[in-house]
């Protein structure tokens, strides 16, 4: 490759990275959130308190320290192959310990360890406090799509993979290996309770923009939180990110974010198109509005109820 064809190279390249980096800090991901973009770096744009702490615990902390132990071991190895070349060094040392260096290199990488530490367990016990949710979203894994539940609410529904082809995308208008047939709705500015488990093998729900990773595992109920902050409403994306099976490329996350009010207007006509996780709920609660609205008798019937509950 000549100079000039490999200084063009290089233009290009610099030109979308820095495109892709003004669009990264721009915030213009909101809308499609996970869509990854040529010569993206870093990590996605956070939207909830959770991704926020993790996005200064790694620009601040991991990248740092990681960043000078990577060039100190390529300096070190570069002046080992230099200083202790054949050429410079015929007669090689027999030297088989040396306690001081054995000490050091033991001890650096304890004390690394200690310091990250303390903001990496102050970051892990965030992630589960889940006191004062407003609302539970219960998710649980499949061979190879996701059931969401909404607890409080008292419907659920299957997502299923929207398009694998780009025909398919194209034709449904739709993001081919991204968008679902039924996507999640969640209100912005309420605090969440994710809970999570799976019906067969383990599964990962993970959507790098809220913060959140997290297995689902059969027969246990993993729990963690997220709060989507006010003027952050759009798309999001995510993949299961735990090997399970033939499909597990094919299970991906969507959550349409959106604000209070337009989520109790989605949630209306949600209990009509979703089956009820436990339709005797609705009935009972039927009679408790029927019982109300009597006037006579209505009280011991509502007495009846409450003992029922």
């Amino acid at each position: 490759m000549s100079l000039g064809s490999f200084t063009f190279s290089m233009t290009k390249r610099l030109g979308a990275l820095t495109a892709g980096l003004t669009a990264l800090v721009g915030g213009a991901g909101a809308a499609l959130a996970a869509k990854a973009e040529p010569w993206q770096l870093g990590l996605p744009e956070p939207v909830t308190p959770i991704a926020e702490q993790m996005k200064v615990f790694h620009d601040l902390w991991l990248l740092p320290i990681i960043t000078v132990i990577t060039i100190f071991v390529l300096l070190l190895l570069v002046y080992t192959c230099w200083r202790f070349s054949e050429k410079r060094n015929p007669t090689p040392s027999k030297t088989t310990h040396n306690s001081v260096l054995e000490v050091v290199w033991t001890g650096i990488p304890v004390l690394i360890l200690v310091v990250l530490a303390f903001p990496s367990l102050k970051l892990l016990y965030a992630t589960d406090d889940v006191a004062d949710s407003e609302m539970t979203l219960k998710i649980v894994g499949h061979q190879w799509y996701w059931e969401y539940q909404y607890v409080d609410e008292n419907f659920g529904f299957d997502a299923f993979l929207a398009a694998r082809t780009h025909e398919e995308a194209e034709e449904r208008g739709v993001l081919r290996l991204m968008d679902t047939d039924n996507m999640v709705v969640l209100p912005s500015d309420t605090k969440i309770r994710l809970q999570m488990t799976s019906a067969d093998v383990l599964h990962n729900w993970a959507l790098s923009d809220f913060g959140v990773r997290m297995d689902t595992v059969p027969g246990r109920l993993n729990e963690t939180w997220t709060e989507i902050k006010a003027g952050k409403e759009g798309m999001y994306y995510g993949f299961c990110s735990e090997l399970c099976g033939t499909d597990h490329a094919y299970m991906p996350i969507a959550v349409k974010v959106v604000t209070k009010e337009e989520y109790r207007d989605w949630v209306a006509e949600a209990k009509q198109e979703f089956a009820a996780l436990d339709p005797t709920l609705e009935d009972r609660e039927a009679e408790r509005r029927t019982a109300e609205a009597a006037p006579e008798g209505g009280e011991a019937v509502q007495v009846a109820l409450d003992e029922e509950r």
